[in-house]
């Protein structure tokens, strides 16, 4: 059996108390000003080596000198992990947006001390007796091991931890080093086919939107337009007061509610695939691309098209499955999957179904060999054509 070597996260909840708290807080103000001031210089390299070529690249190892060889007084009492850090996600981020690989990659920005989740990043934390270990600032008086939200499983060597804070809340993200082992083989393969709601694969149906998100999406809906009318009514003084904040927590409380339940939902979905198939087929949707009416792009972006496939690559690559990925123009749902005609013209199905051949939206039917079966049915049997 294959064993290979693989980065898994953990999150715990962080339960600080008020000296903790305030350290943890200078810490993240000191991840921001070190993006914020490393960013300031990465853009004056980088305009002064488009105008002259002669002048230095920028590179993340020159905008930290920089910034190591000017620190003030006040920044020795601060861990150093923090800057290093900071300016190496940095160069990351200037690397992902000048690869062409990437063209959905937006340019670096600055940090905002109003942004609701602010953190910071460390190599050098521990887990001691259940609890998170951090090194001691310079000139700290109150220091202690934080307690966490439950027992981390050390099944590999802690590398990156990332601590925030959110809603007053604090969290923490620890990145292991793993060797992971290939799941057993089945001999058996399956395809996906996606839809908004639900997704179709060869053994059933998984529900993206199940009804409990129901009540949560009404309670969203509710906040929503309680903030817009606020807004309206009081202007920009509306932000400032206290129940304007209040109920802008509870909408984002919702909000990871929805996301919580939607995320366990296709995690559990990933699992099974990998487990019990070798080969999987999906579509290589451009969501981005597709034209819909505002309401039906709600549904898509809600579906987690985009999130299905990353968890589903990096699983496939963990545990030793091929994932197969089907041409953005592979005729799924015009082709039958009984004798290979493909739909054209007046014939092609829509999301409505086809108004000329008065077919219903999620009903297949061959005008070549008469098969009549369900769309999503007729999907899958297409897709799995592919391996």
């Amino acid at each position: 059996m294959e064993v290979k070597f693989m980065i898994k996260s953990q999150k715990v909840r962080l339960y600080p108390n008020r000296h903790m708290k305030e350290n943890l807080d200078k810490l993240c103000d000191y991840r921001r000003f070190c993006w914020n001031h490393g960013l300031a210089i990465w853009n004056d390299m980088y305009d002064l080596y488009t105008i002259d070529s002669t002048s230095p690249r920028p590179s993340a190892y020159a905008v930290r000198n920089e910034l190591v060889a000017n620190k003030a007084d006040w920044q020795y009492n601060l861990s150093a992990r923090t800057l290093q850090l900071a300016i190496a996600d940095l160069g990351k981020a200037w690397k992902n947006f000048l690869t062409k690989a990437k063209p959905d990659w937006g340019k670096p920005t600055f940090k905002s001390k109003r942004a609701p989740r602010q953190g910071f990043k460390t190599d050098r934390a521990k887990v001691v007796n259940g609890k998170l270990r951090l090194d001691r600032p310079c000139g700290a008086k109150y220091w202690y091991d934080i307690r966490i939200s439950k027992n981390i499983d050390l099944f590999g060597t802690l590398r990156i931890t990332n601590i925030y804070r959110e809603d007053d809340k604090y969290w923490a993200n620890f990145f292991f080093d793993v060797n992971l082992k290939s799941k057993i083989k089945t001999g058996n393969n399956s395809a996906v086919d996606v839809n908004v709601g639900h997704f179709n694969y060869t053994n059933g149906i998984i529900r993206t939107l199940p009804k409990q998100l129901d009540d949560l999406y009404q309670q969203i809906r509710f906040y929503q337009k309680k903030l817009a009318h606020k807004r309206i009514v009081n202007g920009r003084k509306a932000t400032k007061s206290n129940s304007y904040r209040a109920m802008k927590i509870k909408l984002r409380n919702n909000y990871h509610k929805v996301a919580y339940i939607q995320h366990d939902l296709v995690h559990k979905f990933t699992t099974k695939l990998v487990t019990d198939y070798d080969k999987i087929v999906i579509e290589d949707l451009s969501v981005k691309d597709m034209k819909m009416s505002h309401v039906a792009s709600k549904g898509l972006h809600r579906s987690m098209f985009g999130y299905f496939r990353q968890l589903l690559s990096y699983k496939c690559r963990w545990y030793g499955k091929e994932l197969i990925l089907a041409d953005k123009y592979y005729p799924s749902t015009q082709r039958c999957s009984k004798c290979q005609h493909i739909k054209t013209g007046n014939d092609k199905l829509t999301l409505q179904g086809n108004t000329n051949h008065k077919t219903r939206h999620n009903e297949y039917v061959c005008y070549n060999c008469g098969l009549v079966l369900d769309r999503d049915k007729n999907a899958v049997a297409n897709l799995l054509d592919l391996i």
